[in-house]
């Protein structure tokens, strides 16, 4: 699955996008935030506090206990605002 990153999630990570393959044990996007986030410091420190994300499946805003089962892209961001 391909996985986008945006805003400063994307600075911290120093990507902004990547291919992954995470463990069947990952199944919803809570889970996938959480086994990035064992990856490295970069990845620790942008996904932290899970409260502070969004997340899109295949250009869907979903909720973060949304299931990650047959999606080919989701993206993680910081909340959006307007103006």
């Amino acid at each position: 699955m391909n996985i986008l990153y945006f805003a400063w999630v994307r600075e911290q990570i120093g990507l902004d996008q990547e291919q992954v393959e995470p463990p069947a044990t990952v199944e919803d996007v809570h889970g996938l935030i959480a086994w990035l986030a064992g990856r490295s410091g970069g990845y620790a420190s942008a996904l932290a506090d899970p409260a502070r994300l969004r997340a899109a499946i295949d250009q869907r805003f979903v909720p973060l206990d949304a299931p990650i089962a047959g999606a080919t892209e989701i993206a993680i961001f910081p909340p959006v605002t307007g103006g």
